[in-house]
């Protein structure tokens, strides 16, 4: 097709793109994508990614064909589109889309439970879009400028900052739709950057803390503020905390070490705490892997309850890339929230899942796999694992333990702010059975008749087992389930071996504790 032909089909168009859509149009000597993201119509084509404009208010000969002269010149004003730059956004040419370099900027480690987080300073953790304030213009920590329009940015302080760019809780996706896609329009009301440090300024975190608000006030920039920290008072106020703001929809809780510096780069005196979520899925395919991973596993294609396809790529051992589950097994895997669409987001192979043939749905209560450990006394009574992400929160998300007066949950709209003392939070569910520790009671001959032994009998049958050997170091490990215990047979393949009787607390702990050992025996080579 010609160009003149391409022309020629602008009095055809007048079709529309739906927000979030994509169609393709054939072009002179390509085919190429028309998106709209919001206000945003894009166009894969060379003339519109080489643009000097607002994404906003460029445009194209294969957008003007497919939507409409009229349309177009509706949406921006005049044809051809406005070269306009932005204070943001600089010059002409190709610069809307140069990489710059990656500003310094503070990175975070994951909080083990092992760490005492008294006196550090707690705040919410935003689900937006990190954002770097280096006095003229608005930086992703990949050195990716961000659009904002002129009216956005113009009373910010001429200081940097660090914080970043939020909507609301739950809204990511449109946090992204929007700081992304570099539209200068209204949508850009919607969006509050909020600031959290001040890199450049001098002292320990206190001192940048009290920078930072100050040069905020003074400018008056009413699309800015500044994050709220309190001090930690130790793992109950931390984990009322995270129970608190997840329960309004939050990502999770940062910690930042008193008296810290700014470190460039992933520093231990800064700490996210996240609550996962474990769930179960079928295996479905398995994606070819590349580079390390070429001629071996690259993930796990799965498939919910529900039908939703989505891919588990990390997670894994190079041994379980090499004998990955058969299709058809269940998985079990690990997620921090579900999308908009209820795709799991960040999902983890934890392991296969050995007493079940179907996976069982997600809900609203599915059982957390807390990063903050259950105080004792708390919920069930119960003593509770302290071994990393394994321990389940005994009372979910229902009402907490307080160790002062409680209040009214917070409206879900209100600003993040962390408040110093725990709140009655609504229970979405049944809480879920609270695992204890295993206790061994006896040691018997595996060669012992089951059917004589009372030491067995007053468990009652058999609810699950499982056999596994592992050929190359000579050994056989099999469990089974009877009630609340579960009993293991272990030796040299040939042998007898030994068995070993363990007592939990209920028939599903009991379950579970015995399928999280033989996911580990699969890892430790058995099959």
């Amino acid at each position: 097709m010609s160009s003149e032909d391409d022309e020629g089909e602008a009095e055809a168009g007048a079709s529309t793109i739906e927000d979030g859509d994509s169609v393709e149009v054939q072009g002179s000597s390509s085919t190429y994508t028309l998106t709209r993201h919001g206000s945003v119509y894009m166009c894969s084509c060379p003339a519109w990614k080489n643009q000097g404009a607002p994404v906003d208010l460029r445009t194209c000969k294969h957008l003007r064909a497919y939507l409409g002269e009229d349309s177009e010149i509706k949406r921006l004003g005049s044809l051809p589109s406005r070269a306009a730059s932005t204070r943001s956004g600089g010059g002409g040419g190709s610069s809307a889309n140069k990489k710059e370099t990656a500003p310094p900027v503070l990175l975070a480690h994951k909080w083990e439970v092992e760490h005492d987080p008294t006196g550090w300073w707690m705040s919410e953790k935003l689900d937006g879009i990190r954002a770097y304030w280096d006095g003229e213009t608005f930086v992703s920590r990949l050195g990716n400028r961000f659009f904002a329009p002129d009216w956005f940015v113009e009373d910010l302080p001429a200081d940097t900052l660090d914080g970043e760019l939020w909507v609301g809780r739950k809204m990511f996706q449109k946090t992204t739709s929007i700081v992304r896609s570099g539209a200068g329009g209204e949508e850009w009301k919607k969006v509050q950057y909020v600031v959290f440090d001040a890199p450049n300024a001098k002292g320990a975190f206190e001192a940048r803390v009290a920078h930072a608000q100050k040069v905020i006030e003074k400018s008056g920039a009413p699309h800015a503020r500044w994050h709220e920290h309190v001090r930690c008072d130790g793992i109950d106020h931390l984990r009322d905390e995270l129970a608190r703001v997840e329960a309004l929809g939050a990502e999770g809780l940062m910690l930042r070490k008193p008296g810290s510096k700014y470190d460039v780069g992933r520093s231990h005196s800064l700490l996210k705490v996240k609550t996962f979520h474990d769930a179960e899925a079928t295996v479905v395919g398995h994606a070819p892997g590349s580079g390390k991973h070429k001629n071996r596993l690259g993930a796990l294609i799965v498939e919910l309850h529900g039908g939703i396809q989505f891919n588990v790529g990390t997670g894994f051992t190079d041994a379980e890339r090499e004998a990955p589950p058969a299709i058809g097994a269940v998985i079990t895997f690990r997620y921090q929230e579900l999308s908009d669409d209820g795709v799991p987001r960040f999902p983890s192979w934890v392991g296969e899942r050995l007493d079940v043939s179907a996976p069982a749905p997600i809900a609203k209560s599915s059982r957390p796999i807390a990063t903050v450990p259950v105080a004792k006394g708390t919920g069930s009574g119960a003593k509770a694992s302290l071994s990393g992400f394994s321990v389940p929160r005994p009372d979910g998300l229902g009402t907490l333990r307080s160790s002062g007066s409680r209040t009214s949950a917070p409206d879900p709209k209100a600003e993040p702010k962390l408040k110093a003392k725990p709140v009655k939070v609504a229970k979405p569910g049944p809480a879920p059975e609270a695992e204890v520790e295993v206790e061994e009671v006896e040691e018997a001959a595996a060669g012992e008749d089951d059917a004589e032994s009372p030491m067995l009998a007053k468990f009652g049958p058999v609810a699950f087992s499982c056999k596994l050997v592992n050929k190359d170091e000579g050994k056989f490990w099999e469990i089974e389930v009877r009630g609340k215990a579960h009993i293991t047979k272990f030796g040299k393949l040939g042998s007898t071996g030994q068995m070993r009787l363990s007592e939990i607390g209920s028939a599903t702990a009991a379950r579970t504790d015995a399928n999280k050992r033989a996911m580990q025996k699969r890892k430790e080579g058995y099959r």
